[in-house]
């Protein structure tokens, strides 16, 4: 059933809604209104976080639920639940200020590379296996 991918993507959703709630907010305390996109930094802090929320998704996603499905569904929620708290860590660092998104970049990052990585090896073998 893929239970723990699910979760994990309903939950990434969840968090990147709430940057998008964030983005609205900020248009409206900093007076920054469509279609414009640059104002006060706070804003674009804001926006800025939304949008590589946005991006790593687009990434995040498919390598998450291929390895769920082809080396582990409890490892692929594992360490989806880690890119999470990276992207969580990330946008509170952010919306501080530029510098402390760091720490939660790293996280999240080294969490793609785990799934990639091993998603890249473990299809690699069932390939070579079937031949």
């Amino acid at each position: 059933m893929l239970l723990g991918a699910s979760l994990i993507t309903v939950s990434a959703l969840l968090v990147y809604f709430v940057t998008i709630i964030n983005v609205g907010r900020a248009r409206a305390k900093y007076k920054v209104m469509p279609p414009a996109m640059t104002g006060d930094e706070n804003f674009e802090r804001a926006l800025r976080v939304q949008q590589n929320m946005l991006e790593q998704l687009v990434l995040f996603l498919p390598i998450m639920w291929i390895f769920s499905y082809y080396v582990s569904e409890l490892w692929g929620a594992i360490i989806g639940g880690v890119w999470i708290l990276g992207r969580v860590l990330y946008a509170w660092g952010y919306y501080q200020e530029a510098k402390k998104r760091m720490v939660g970049f790293g996280i999240s990052s080294l969490s793609i590379m785990a799934l990639l990585l091993t998603c890249l090896y473990s299809l690699t073998m069932v390939l070579v296996g079937s031949f």
